[in-house]
């Protein structure tokens, strides 16, 4: 388990610009390292937000984008092209103008898919393809992903890991299904905190005022079936990313006067 570490930016554009910058950073010293870099995105206006910032970032031409694995730590079960579904938003954003091998792009499973509306063999399915992508190294069901980020919910949730639901107390499946989340729609494919921990690096975002009250409570030492994000660590490291509103409600001691 890694301590969390806490950069505060002033607005939420500044947070979205040097978080996608430090994104190709990891991206490129993986693949000099490896060959290779893992991925995994969030959906949601921050997700988003940071794929968009990527989209138009001068050195993204320095990832060499056939080399990189992307994944997702949740979608919502929806057909396939739905502009609600997280890897629809993600095409839109960066995915179709970046020249990507499509066979490593592994999108969670649509409604209409091969597995129709039975959204547990769909996670199911996807913990399958996690572990035929993990190597011996990795010791785990999932790759060892280098960077997996994750949006915070103004409940602290993160994935589709709600507060108090059966999916946060998984203790042994990389993935599930959820039902009857608290947001629409309510059917869910997501990570669970197992999985999540096998990563690396975590990244927790968090831009608004809408989520200082969750970024307090997941950093004050709350439990992770009460807040989620309390229990989204990396194996080495693990970072939230604010903006100044998310912060408002830490102390100052939590982060360095200097930070963006």
């Amino acid at each position: 388990m890694s301590v969390p570490q806490l950069v505060v930016h002033r607005d939420k554009e500044l947070m979205a610009q040097a978080t996608a910058a430090r994104l190709i950073t990891r991206i490129v010293d993986a693949q000099a390292s490896r060959g290779s870099a893992s991925v995994v995105l969030t959906g949601g206006r921050n997700g988003n937000g940071l794929l968009a910032a990527l989209s138009s970032a001068p050195a993204r031409d320095a990832i060499d984008w056939s080399r990189l694995d992307l994944w997702w730590g949740d979608e919502r079960f929806l057909p396939e092209g739905d502009p609600e579904r997280n890897v629809t938003q993600a095409r839109e954003a960066l995915l179709d103008s970046v020249p990507l091998d499509p066979s490593r792009v592994h999108a969670m499973p649509a409604s209409d898919g091969p597995y129709g509306s039975d959204v547990e063999a769909a996670a199911a399915a996807y913990a399958t393809e996690l572990v035929a992508a993990a190597r011996p190294e990795d010791h785990a069901s999932v790759p060892s992903f280098d960077v997996l980020m994750l949006g915070v919910g103004p409940d602290t949730h993160v994935a589709s890991l709600f507060p108090e639901l059966p999916g946060v107390r998984e203790t042994e499946r990389s993935v599930v299904a959820v039902r009857g989340a608290p947001k629409p729609p309510p059917l869910r494919i997501s990570l669970t905190l197992p999985a999540i921990r096998a990563a690396h690096e975590v990244w927790l975002l968090a831009a608004g005022e809408d989520k200082a009250e969750a970024a307090e409570i997941a950093l004050s030492g709350a439990g992770e079936i009460q807040a989620p994000a309390a229990g989204a660590y990396g194996r080495s490291r693990t970072l939230w990313l604010l903006d100044a509103a998310a912060a408002s409600k830490l102390p100052r001691g939590l982060y360095p006067p200097a930070s963006a």
